[in-house]
């Protein structure tokens, strides 16, 4: 369980700073990151309380990654 947390910790990192560096988002590298590592925290916890998945820990890294790269920017942006 430890190992998968701290997977999802650098897959989120890295592609928060992924998504900065190719244009994606425009927030900032480490805004990026905190808002991916954000996201990834929530759905490993729901994970693991509630048994819901896409798949393997990785792509659930990458997928609640950009989905919140998706909804927290865009939520307060005009």
């Amino acid at each position: 369980m430890f190992m998968i947390l701290m997977g999802t910790v650098v897959i989120a990192g890295i592609v928060g700073y992924l998504s900065e560096k190719s244009g994606f988002t425009h927030n900032g590298i480490l805004q990026s990151i905190i808002i991916c590592v954000g996201g990834a925290f929530l759905f490993y916890f729901v994970r693991i309380m509630f048994g819901v998945s896409f798949g393997p820990p990785g792509l659930d890294a990458v997928l609640s990654s950009i989905g919140a790269l998706i909804i927290v920017p865009t939520h307060w942006r005009k």
